[in-house]
């Protein structure tokens, strides 16, 4: 199974939450990465494969899910640098300029963050998916003023379309402290 592929449904009912998973699992043959609660009652599910078998899983959560649902995806060729950002492993020594993205949904900031990454050289320090922060997501990013400012341009924009973009910031020469602040 090629993992190169992701899909995620928000959903704002956690009942629901749990029905959608079982139908995505039962759908295709993906990896469930991720099934749980978040901030103000939501419930996310994440799950990787090959982009046909994704698209199925999601559709099948979606028909799950029904009236449930706030936000989906399905991105074929995830950037790699994705996960790590979830996963709060990404080593970072000191920050150049800093990038951040804010978005009131899980599923538009790993748009968004996709997008960004791909748009610019920068190196994603972390993706924080609504965690005690009221359902919100963000994404922060290092690189060059230049790098950093078309990536989080092209993350915001990718978060706009859906009408979820909370804001975008570039800080050209933040303190190091903030990067204690941050993983």
């Amino acid at each position: 199974m090629a993992n190169n592929s992701i899909g995620l449904i928000e959903l704002g009912s956690i009942a629901a939450g749990f029905q959608a998973a079982d139908a995505m699992l039962k759908a295709a043959d993906v990896e469930l990465v991720l099934a749980r609660t978040i901030c103000s009652g939501k419930y996310m599910v994440l799950v990787r494969g090959d982009v046909a078998a994704v698209g199925a899983a999601v559709d099948a959560g979606l028909a799950a899910g029904d009236f449930a649902v706030i936000d989906s995806f399905v991105i074929p060729n995830l950037h790699e640098s994705i996960f790590p950002a979830i996963a709060g492993t990404t080593k970072v020594e000191a920050l150049e300029a800093l990038g951040i993205l804010e978005a009131f949904s899980v599923a538009s900031l790993i748009e968004g963050a996709d997008a960004a990454v791909k748009a610019a050289n920068v190196q994603l320090i972390e993706l924080r998916l609504a965690m005690a922060l009221g359902g919100k997501a963000f994404a922060s990013m290092t690189g060059s003023v230049g790098a950093v400012r078309a990536a989080v341009d092209a993350g915001a924009q990718a978060i706009a379309k859906k009408g979820l973009l909370v804001n975008k910031v570039v800080i050209p020469q933040p303190r190091g402290e903030l990067l204690n602040e941050m993983i």
